[in-house]
């Protein structure tokens, strides 16, 4: 199990890196959303349910949803682009 927690602290590192050097929104979004769900397992390995509930919701749902619209608000999605 050991082992397992460090292979998740490693893909922790490495989305918070990624999410420093990548150029696109979209991509930075859903680095973040790996991110906090990869935090969010690490917290249940930790034995806490409640936070682990708690960031899924909030840092991979609620918080994401909001970037995506925000996105969506600032034509900075390929969709809006197309339609212009």
């Amino acid at each position: 199990m050991e082992l397992f927690t460090y292979i998740l602290m490693g893909f922790l590192l490495v989305c918070a890196i990624a999410v420093s050097f990548s150029k696109k929104l979209l991509n930075s979004i859903l680095i973040f959303m790996s991110y906090s769900l990869i935090m969010s397992i690490i917290w249940i390995l930790l034995e806490s349910p409640d936070l682990a509930i708690t960031e899924a919701a909030v840092g991979a749902g609620v918080t994401s949803i909001l970037f995506f619209i925000t996105l969506k608000k600032i034509h900075a999605m390929r969709g809006d682009e197309e339609s212009e």
